[in-house]
């Protein structure tokens, strides 16, 4: 039972991006994620998401039904799903027919979480073949796809139709609204600034219309949080995260990730200064109680249904840790002891 109530009013659940470490090989990244899936499950969170993304030198989590896949083989209870597939890279019926086969092979544990984002240079967006995509058509994809399960595509998406897969919009510019419209869950990011994320949350809530999934507006909010033992251990936790964020915005990629050390060793800019202040801003750390206070903060004032928390350490340990911590201000309750 958590001592933080506000904590325990919500459902917490966990995204892994399969960030790569200096050092690491994309495939040691790969089983990392699935191995941290199995740790999730068993301190009590209730969803595993893996995401997409295309030639990033420090992700390797680039298709991210795949990467579902071995995640649900390797597991048994928690809900796996993605943050998201990018529906402008995809033909929405092969979506449907992946989504379907997931569905079939592990029925009642599938979600289906879709963004809006194209490749992120000409060079993949052309590698892709989606140059002249645009997400103007997000909706109208997005609905194919749910068309498809409903049998009401243009042709029968096998195995999806008949299937009940719950979708999930990944906020982005015109993702709340998108999912207001549709009458569809709503994933958003935290920002920086509390005010512009509590003023989405309520935009999404005014104009929500119930949708073919049925029920109310469904609020997600993601975020990432560090925890540990003192305050400056979790800021070191996030720590190359952020500077991997700097680094693609001053040198055009997201490299693997450095050890905090190397981070602190470096001579930075003041742009470089002042990006990584920025890519911290919005991020969540510190130790139990003072992340328990941030998280009744944002709940109170944002009132979401589920807390989607995100988080790349340097090191394994660090990440379980940090989750581990996160599990207990929650009061989430685990079947099985987490090594540590």
């Amino acid at each position: 039972m958590s001592t933080y109530p506000e904590l325990s009013r919500v459902r917490w659940s966990v995204l892994d991006r399969a960030l790569i470490r200096q050092g690491q090989e994309p495939a040691e990244a790969l089983r990392a994620t699935v191995a941290f899936a199995r740790d999730a499950e068993a301190l009590g969170y209730h969803r595993f998401w893996v995401a997409e993304h295309h030639a990033v030198p420090g992700v390797a989590g680039s298709a991210p039904t795949v990467l579902a896949a071995a995640v649900a083989s390797a597991t048994s209870r928690i809900r796996v799903g993605t943050g998201g597939v990018m529906l402008p890279n995809h033909r929405p019926l092969v979506v449907a027919e992946q989504f379907g086969v997931l569905a079939a092979l592990f029925p009642g544990r599938i979600d289906m979480g879709f963004g809006r984002s194209l490749g992120f240079t000409g060079a993949v967006r052309r590698a892709l073949g989606v140059e002249r995509a645009s997400s103007d058509d997000f909706a109208e994809r997005l609905t194919e796809v749910l068309d498809y399960f409903a049998g009401t595509g243009p042709v029968r998406a096998q195995p999806a139709q008949g299937l009940t897969v719950p979708a999930f919009v990944l906020a982005g510019g015109a993702g709340v609204d998108t999912a207001a419209d549709l009458g569809l869950p709503l994933v958003l990011a935290v920002s920086a600034d509390r005010d512009r994320t509590r003023a989405a949350a309520e935009r999404y809530r005014a104009r929500f219309t119930p949708g073919r999934q049925g029920g109310g507006p469904h609020l997600t909010l993601a975020a990432n949080v560090a925890v540990a033992a003192t305050a400056e251990a979790a800021e070191r936790r996030q720590l190359p995260e952020a500077w991997a964020v700097v680094h693609s915005r001053t040198r055009g990629d997201f490299p693997p990730l450095d050890a905090p050390d190397t981070v602190l060793a470096r001579r930075l800019s003041g742009r470089e200064r002042e990006y990584l202040d920025a890519a911290r801003a919005g991020q969540i750390h510190g130790d139990e109680p003072t992340v328990a206070r941030a998280l009744t903060r944002l709940i109170d004032a944002t009132e979401p249904d589920e807390m989607l928390l995100t988080l790349a350490t340097h090191g394994e340990e660090e990440r379980l840790d940090s989750y581990r911590r996160l599990a207990h201000i929650a009061g989430l309750r685990t079947d099985a002891v987490v090594p540590g």
